[in-house]
């Protein structure tokens, strides 16, 4: 599991503590206020896998604030570093974290590094054809399929099921293989993760969204790929994953997310150009807190990720300076 999200499972013991998993969001989270005399524009972009939710957190607060108008533009989570750092957006949402070339150059321009919002939790899913009656697999097995390097230690280069033990009219079929972008936050973690920052193969057939991963996935009986879980669809389903070589194998839901045992458990970001010691205006200050609060949350959950426990909230909040 990646660093920046393993710091966060003690402050997830607590919310795991108050039973709010999958279906309810963490009882300590703040409800939202609205507060007179919010008014602009605000402009998103970046990550594919958050554009739903951005949209749907858009909509949500257009409700309280009818005047504001708020666009979302969602290619990749390589598109929010330059969009913040031209101004040409306020909100950054990623699906990995800022990369340090990526940090160096906004401080270049403003004198600080961009403030990360986790804003959800995400079991980054590997999905096949929902007839697939494969019931495990490891780490290994599926750097093993997408990977030309293997640097999870993987034997063999797998092609077929029949590699990964089904038997029948499967063993024998070609693992058809969907994927990412390089634009993709989801491409960079899966390929960190999942690969060991190995080589993914020419194969992969490179999907320009996260619901077109899983819609190619749907149409293709022998595939596999990998996408945010709040994409998921009835035509596929999750394959639960394990670490290590024999080990329990844990599928991608929300106890799992928050216990630490799937093995790839990713934090969601939205990032902000937000100036140490100054506070951020009202409308970008009221729309984090509204993203951050309750109601916020339950949209998390509607639109198939896993909300964030309040401590990972306030403490956020409190890094941006919003009360």
């Amino acid at each position: 599991m990646l660093k920046t999200f393993a710091g966060a499972l003690v402050l997830a013991g607590t919310f795991a503590a108050t039973g709010a998993y999958a279906l309810d969001v963490d009882p300590a989270l703040k409800d939202y206020k609205k507060k007179a005399g919010v008014e602009g524009s605000l402009k998103s972009v970046g990550s594919d896998t958050l554009n739903n939710l951005m949209a749907l957190w858009a909509e949500t607060f257009n409700k309280e604030y009818p005047s504001v108008k708020i666009e979302i533009e969602g290619k990749g989570s390589g598109t929010a570093p330059p969009a913040l750092i031209s101004g040409s957006a306020q909100f950054g949402p990623m699906s990995r974290p800022m990369k340090g070339g990526e940090m160096d150059d906004f401080e270049k321009k403003y004198g600080y590094k961009p403030t990360p919002m986790r804003v959800a939790v995400d079991a980054l899913a590997v999905f096949v054809h929902k007839d697939n009656p494969i019931q495990c697999l490891s780490l290994a097995q599926v750097d093993a399929m997408f990977s030309k390097t293997r640097k999870k230690g993987g034997k063999e280069d797998v092609k077929t099921w029949g590699q990964v033990g089904l038997t029948g009219e499967w063993a024998s079929k070609p693992i058809s293989l969907y994927g990412r972008n390089s634009a993709s936050g989801t491409y960079g973690y899966f390929k960190e993760v999942a690969m060991g920052d190995g080589d993914y193969k020419d194969s992969v057939k490179e999907q320009p969204g996260s619901s077109a991963v899983v819609q190619g996935i749907a149409s293709d009986k022998f595939a596999i790929g990998y996408s945010g879980g709040g994409y998921k669809t009835a035509d596929v389903k999750t394959v639960p994953l394990t670490a290590k070589e024999g080990g329990k194998c844990f599928d991608a839901n929300s106890d799992n997310a928050y216990a630490g045992d799937y093995p790839i458990t990713r934090f969601l970001y939205v990032y902000v150009n937000a100036k140490p010691g100054s506070k951020l205006e009202p409308l970008r200050a009221e729309f984090v807190k509204f993203v951050l609060s309750k109601q916020g949350q339950m949209g998390t959950i509607k639109d198939g990720f896993f909300p964030v426990p309040s401590a990972v909230a306030s403490q956020d909040l409190e890094v941006l300076g919003v009360e």
